[in-house]
């Protein structure tokens, strides 16, 4: 019977997929089964022909492995391994060359035998390099063929460098990259115009010929192209659904990737349900889009004809569900997001008191705060809360070399008004141009150049905070250490920067924090800074009897906002509150007209912003709710 429940809940996946809670133990699993691949082949005196991939994806991966290695004695002087690909041109010794790549991550750390590593060659001359294709598919298959492929998927559906429009017969060969890959690359190479437009790859075909092919991928971020690779239909422009036809390969992912497949996003389609509320809520606002209703005219057949008849029988009548669902959105639109004195706040999704709270906006680039939050913060600040704003890095890496110069230039000048001597600055300049002019992508600046990047960002950010009406003594700058190593990876999280954050706490003592909930961040910064506060408030909580008043809010970042049913409070913004946000925005002029890192989305953050916060409240105009020009959303943590 639980087989059967399985299959059916599975109805619509095409191909079998594993669902692990994190990428950690998703990555020790897959590990194990590697490492029991590799013994089963020692023991039998044959090698074991490993397919490898490269990119963030694997990385826990080969940590494993290596651990493995070094505490378990997995030998690999019996494996041979194939790399997917590379880019082209590229120099192995290139900070981005998969080379050095899998140097760092694996073969440095293990006995493998160098003759056995196969990657492509990205220096060779283009004429000679179908020969050098052909050969690298007799390589594998004089090994036999390769005994396990892993695999990543891009999110144009890529698998290797196999872009959409790949044949699914396709070998190893050069390709031309699609723009959304180089895009999603571009912050590697210090800009997409640094990202090269052709690359090595193994082809749909030769990974086909793989006795198991395991397909990994981590993050809410791909779980749109999980889905349609998952459940969508055969097409050359989603490479990866051509391993549908495969009967040997799965597909691993952690809980955030599978979120889009339709037993976890809408499990009322394929199997009876717990209903809680927050699933109930869930499934009625997705009724409401999917028959294009509010709320209150849904009826007793479309909830049967879309697979919630079980809800409908269990809770109905389904008018009195229609009620609960539109009161519980209808709770979390407040115009108070401090909380509105001397009123009933049971209904409300922030207190009544204290009247006036102490508030945090913890920002983890210089202008997160007003692009995520910026109504929000001026209305606190209007409202009488004492509100304070932390960034908690310098964003110097995201500031254009030539303001470097720009911004130099300008206080030389200054200097030479006033009467100063300026040659001193002279001469800093003419390092600075010297610097540039040799710089390679993604060079470590020189330490007066990083200085200058996170001076400007500081700069634009006070003058966003003081738009948002915010004194200078209520403004911090943390700059904390993870992030100052003048290149575009952080360093891990120390001890000093948790201790930073309690300080800053303790300094305060707020009844109300804001902090970036956006873990589809592509580069990674606003996880990592929310899971500091975290820990920092976790700490706090054992000695500090105001932690337990302490209210977490999340807000979401430039990439997505929270699903409609997510929301716990929803601030509409008034037209001229738009557009005050805007100019707040504007304040972070080195983030303009483009920015460094754009992300994928060519819009500019102000933009994104403003389509983003329209957007949600035409999602509550739709569902029946009032009709506001704006909202901006947030969704409380229970720490």
């Amino acid at each position: 019977m639980a087989r059967l429940n399985l299959l059916e809940e599975t109805r619509y996946e095409k191909l079998p997929v594993t669902v692990y809670a994190t990428p950690a133990e998703a990555s020790i699993a897959v590990a194990a089964r590697i490492a029991a691949l590799i013994r089963g082949k020692q023991a039998k005196g044959e090698k074991a022909v490993l397919g490898l991939a490269t990119g963030v994806t694997p990385i826990a991966l080969y940590a494993e492995l290596v651990r493995l290695h070094r505490e378990e004695s997995l030998s690999f002087k019996n494996v041979v391994t194939f790399n997917l690909d590379e880019y082209y041109p590229m120099q192995p010794a290139a900070v981005q060359s998969y080379v050095r790549f899998m140097n760092l991550q694996l073969f440095d750390h293990i006995d493998i035998n160098r003759a056995n590593i196969h990657i492509p060659d990205g220096t060779l001359k283009e004429e000679n390099i179908a020969a050098f294709c052909l050969n690298y598919e007799k390589q594998i298959e004089d090994l036999g063929g390769l005994d396990l492929q892993v695999l990543g998927i891009g999110r144009t559906g890529h698998i290797g460098f196999n872009e959409p429009g790949s044949a699914p017969n396709s070998g190893t060969r050069l390709v031309t990259l699609d723009d959304l890959t180089r895009t999603d690359a571009s912050r590697d190479f210090g800009g997409k115009q640094n990202v090269p437009t052709k690359a090595i790859t193994m082809g749909v075909g030769t990974i086909f010929k793989a006795r198991e092919i395991i397909l990994m991928a981590w993050s809410e971020k791909k779980a749109p192209i999980i889905k349609k690779a998952v459940e969508g239909e055969l097409s050359a422009d989603v490479p990866a659904t051509y391993l549908q036809l495969s009967d040997h390969v799965e597909f691993v992912l952690d809980a955030p990737a599978a979120s889009e497949l339709t037993r976890f996003d809408t499990p009322w389609l394929v199997k009876d349900c717990v209903w809680d509320e927050q699933l109930k809520k869930k499934a009625v606002i997705w009724l409401s889009r999917a028959v294009n209703k509010p709320i209150l005219k849904l009826i007793t057949e479309d909830y049967n004809n879309h697979g919630m008849a079980q809800l409908a029988l269990e809770q109905g009548p389904v008018y009195q569900v229609n009620i609960d669902i539109f009161n519980q959105v209808q709770h979390t639109i407040t115009g108070w997001p401090g909380g509105k004195p001397d009123a009933d706040d049971s209904q409300r999704p922030e207190r009544a008191l204290p009247a006036k709270k102490r508030s945090i906006i913890f920002s983890p680039h210089p202008d997160d705060d007003v692009i995520s939050m910026g109504g929000t913060f001026i209305r606190l600040v209007e409202q009488g809360h004492d509100v304070h704003v932390a960034y908690q890095t310098s964003g110097n890496t995201a500031v254009w070399d030539d303001d470097v110069l720009r911004y130099v230039e300008f206080a030389i000048d200054f200097n030479k008004s006033i009467g100063d001597d300026s040659s001193k600055l002279q001469n800093i300049h003419q390092d600075m141009r010297a610097f540039f002019a040799g710089k390679l992508p993604n060079q470590i600046d020189i330490a007066e150049v990083s200085a200058v990047k996170g001076f400007i960002r500081k700069s634009e950010a006070m003058a966003g905070a003081r738009y948002a009406g915010l004194k200078d003594d209520h403004i911090h700058f943390m700059a904390l250490p993870f992030y100052e190593t003048g290149k575009i990876k952080a360093n891990p999280v120390s001890e000093v920067d948790i201790q930073m954050t309690i300080d800053l706490l303790q300094k305060v003592k707020p009844q109300q924090i804001f902090a970036a909930g956006d873990f589809a961040d592509p580069h990674g910064t606003h996880v990592v800074c929310f899971h500091i506060v975290l820990t920092a408030l976790t700490r706090l909580k054992q000695t500090e009897s105001w932690v337990k008043d302490c209210w977490l809010w999340m807000y979401r970042g430039a990439w997505l906002e929270f699903e409609t049913h997510e929301i716990e409070m929803a601030v509409p913004l008034s037209p001229e509150e738009v557009l005050r946000k805007r100019y707040a925005i504007f304040k972070h002029q080195s983030q303009k007209d483009p920015a460094v890192f754009p992300g994928e989305d060519a819009r500019e953050f102000w933009v994104r912003a403003e389509d983003r916060n329209r957007e949600t409240a035409e999602s509550y105009d739709k569902l029946g709710l009032a009709e506001y020009a704006a909202m901006e959303a947030f969704k409380r943590y229970k720490f």
